[in-house]
């Protein structure tokens, strides 16, 4: 293969994503306070996740008694005073980067700004790793409006960086370094475990099986590392992420919200939990078969690593919950395995347009403004799920790219044609 040459050099990639991190700390920084009493968080659309966590995870320096234990140990303290709220609702390697953001500050404004610092470091691991292996393909990533606003919401992008780490590891033939970096990202969000299923397909697939089950046991190994100190010392605690998710209704933005909303008429709830769940795992694992067929009918030789990118969006599309961060995950995947500006383009105004409903639709539905209707985010969801799958469509429909061969990993992939 022949490199091709980067038409952008690194230090302005990293420069154009300071000004996208710049622009989503704008964005984010009024509701730092943490006093949403006039309904900031929606009107003007600031909300994120890292603030109100810091009460309910009970992670503050204070011994005010509505956030329990002072600078509570994740799982291995006791929730207290809990009144409702959710704790310890995260993985372990999530949990303790709330613990290590939160252990220099006392306020909320600091623990925001804490966690701004840790997640943007994740940020530049990224684009640093995306350049490494398809160049300036990494604006993808960096220009992305998804980043902006969704960058500082949650702790994603410490295992979007894991993933994304994990994916260059694996380019550069290092097996056992990609297994431990997937399996450190699933002990941080779930969703890295799902990339073993192309990059474990690509060592067969290369006839090297020794490879994929080193891949295997290294990510085994590095999520059990990981859990199981928490597993046995806090049963209770570590297995609340679990229970937790397993009880979890239907998220706003999913589409087995909006089916049910249709053929129920509740807005609040979706009901028959577990039944959605079954239907999710089914629906996930039926799309995702349909699609590796459909692929490899089409060109039975394609890069299986590829495979990344139809199994997030088949998942996103299938799962009962899809966060407004989860977009977070597909970036990296737009550059790497469809790099359509067009399609990316789509996506990222769909993205933008379900955040600006969703929060107003809630600003009026929590009676502090008068908010925008529901329609207006259902359209929103409905136009982005479409999006997705013709980005599925044409994922299926794209020439392959050869991946690099040992020790070509430094250069970038080739671009390949426009799907």
């Amino acid at each position: 293969m022949e490199p091709r040459a980067r038409k952008v050099g690194l230090g302005l990639v990293l420069l154009c994503l300071a000004g996208t991190l710049l622009v989503g700390l704008g964005v984010k920084s009024p509701c730092a306070s943490g006093d949403w009493r006039d309904g900031r968080q929606y009107r003007r659309l600031c909300y994120s996740d890292i603030v109100p966590l810091y009460g309910t995870e009970q992670l503050t320096r204070t011994d005010d008694a509505r956030y329990g234990i002072a600078g509570r140990l994740p799982f291995l303290d006791a929730c207290q005073n809990r009144g409702g709220a959710e704790c310890d609702e995260y993985p372990v390697l999530t949990m303790y980067a709330m613990r290590l953001a939160a252990w220099p500050v006392r306020t909320f404004p600091g623990f925001f700004y804490s966690n701004a610092v840790l997640l943007s470091a994740a940020a530049f691991a990224i684009t640093l790793c995306l350049y490494l292996m398809v160049g300036s393909r990494a604006l993808y990533f960096a220009l992305a409006p998804t980043l902006a606003i969704y960058g500082l919401m949650n702790w994603d992008l410490l295992a979007v960086a894991l993933a994304t780490g994990a994916t260059l590891a694996y380019m550069k033939r290092k097996n056992v370094a990609a297994g431990i970096l997937l399996g450190l990202g699933t002990a941080g969000k779930l969703y890295p475990g799902l990339l073993l299923i192309p990059l474990v397909a690509g060592r067969f697939r290369e006839r090297e099986p020794d490879a994929g089950i080193h891949l295997v046991w290294a990510g085994a190994a590095a999520w059990l590392a990981v859990n199981l100190p928490f597993a046995l010392l806090a049963p209770t605690g570590w297995w609340e992420f679990f229970r937790f998710n397993a009880q979890r209704a239907a998220d706003w933005d999913s589409m087995w919200f909006l089916a049910c909303r249709h053929l129920t008429g509740n807005l609040a709830s979706c009901g028959r939990t577990g039944l959605v769940n079954v239907g999710s795992l089914a629906a996930f694992l039926a799309g995702a078969a349909v699609l590796w067929r459909w692929k490899r009918r089409r060109d039975p030789g394609f890069p299986r690593w590829t495979l990344g990118f139809p199994i997030l969006v088949v998942f996103l599309l299938t799962n009962k919950v899809y966060s407004p961060q989860y977009g977070l995950w597909l970036l990296p995947w737009f550059a790497l395995a469809l790099p359509d500006l067009r399609l990316f383009a789509a996506f990222e105004a769909a993205d933008v347009a379900v955040f600006v409903t969703r929060f107003k639709f809630f600003e009026g539905y929590s009676d502090l403004g008068s908010g925008m209707p529901f329609w207006a985010f259902e359209a929103a969801i409905l136009i982005r799920a479409a999006i997705l799958v013709w980005c599925l469509v044409a994922w299926v429909r794209r020439e392959a790219e050869a991946s690099p061969a040992p020790g070509e990993a430094a250069q970038p992939l080739e671009a390949g044609a426009p799907a």
